[in-house]
């Protein structure tokens, strides 16, 4: 379900996958949209994600890329993960669904 938004520029998503609840983001931007996935224990975002910062942080945090919708994402594989998306078993390489319950 989508929550409305302001001209259509931020637009909200209630996500379910196999019970699991998410919230999507996605931002329009000039060059490209800004796309992200959250869930309560950390997010999946598009190459905006810089995984320097979400190690310092100690975030759960994995990054995919090519994408330009919160179904894009749930599509697509992960391309850089940070040191605690590494800890809670995500994987360069595996497709978002797969990983869902970790974040």
């Amino acid at each position: 379900m989508e929550i409305p938004s302001v001209n259509n520029i931020v637009r909200v998503k209630n996500i379910v996958v196999d019970g699991k609840k998410l919230i999507g983001l996605e931002v329009d931007l000039p060059g490209a949209p800004l796309v992200l996935i959250r869930g309560d224990k950390g997010f999946i975002m598009c190459g905006y994600l810089n995984i320097e910062v979400t190690n310092k942080l100690g975030i759960i945090a994995a990054k995919v890329s090519g994408v330009k919708t919160v179904e894009d994402v749930l599509k697509s594989s992960i391309k850089a993960v940070s040191l605690e998306a590494e800890k809670a078993g995500i994987k360069i390489g595996v497709k978002v669904k797969d990983v869902l319950d970790k974040i």
